[in-house]
């Protein structure tokens, strides 16, 4: 049994960590409890009823009017893991800045950054946008219609990652990849970029924009992209979507071909 003198004693310390880490708690408030209680009230995902919201408040063929719908709902309603706005014109000023013909999309999600991405592309560009959950996937698949982009622009392909890159050049015909986007679980990032290497699908100045590289992180990804010599590699610092206080970052990867 605890004293209640030994119990007062924890409050000032305790006071002082749900202070200090107040933004992560409301994160966690946002993303798991509303989420679960909005479940098992509305019988929908949190996915699909972003998908409603937007299909009752998004202009049909107006990516951006899409894009900002997106956004409004995830700083006043519920929280998505999309990529947001701040770090959605650092990948649309990467796009437009290289100018990519062949684009890989390593986790749809909802179809937020590839919209991002399909709006940005170069004529005659297209876009592969791979995402292993299907519910994600049918979500996503809508969004991208939605906003106005056919299949010869942007392809969702469903399956697991690391069964889909080693079927590029045979099954989609896929010589290089000019530009690739990660978002998909942040302990995949290394092996997809080792896949990549290993079935030869990236060239001399390929882009690699890996998204959470700080906040949650993926350590072993960064530790190989710095160490192996094959990239030159820079950090954007920023925030994480929708949490302006937690602080996230986003690699950048140009590939060398040097070993």
């Amino acid at each position: 049994m605890v004293s209640p003198a030994i119990a007062l004693a924890f409050i000032p310390f305790l006071m002082t960590l749900i202070i200090r880490y107040r933004y992560y708690f409301l994160l966690f408030w946002r993303a798991v409890v509303v989420r679960k209680i909005q479940d098992y009230v509305t019988g929908l995902s949190r996915e699909e009823r972003a998908f409603q919201y937007v299909m009752m408040h998004g202009i049909p063929g107006d990516p951006e009017n899409i894009l900002s719908t997106f956004d409004t709902w995830c700083y006043h309603s519920e929280y998505l893991s999309n990529m947001g706005p701040e770090k959605g014109k650092i990948l649309e000023r990467l796009i437009y800045e290289n100018v990519p013909l062949t684009v890989l999309e390593l986790g749809t999600y909802c179809g937020y950054s590839t919209l991002r991405m399909a709006r940005t592309l170069p004529v005659n560009a297209r876009l592969y946008t791979v995402e292993m959950d299907e519910s994600n996937a049918a979500v996503a698949e809508k969004i991208i219609r939605l906003a106005g982009f056919d299949e010869d622009t942007v392809e969702q392909i469903i399956s697991p990652s690391d069964e889909v890159i080693p079927q590029f050049r045979e099954r989609f015909e896929v010589d290089k990849f000019d530009f690739v986007f990660m978002n998909q679980w942040k302990r995949c990032y290394l092996r997809d970029l080792q896949l990549l290497e290993d079935y030869n699908l990236l060239q001399e100045g390929s882009i690699i924009l890996a998204d959470n590289v700080i906040f949650t992180g993926a350590p072993h990804f960064m530790q190989y992209a710095k160490s192996c010599g094959k990239y030159r590699w820079k950090i954007h610092r920023t925030h994480l979507e929708y949490f302006r206080y937690i602080r996230d970052g986003m690699a950048e990867l140009t590939f060398t071909g040097l070993k």
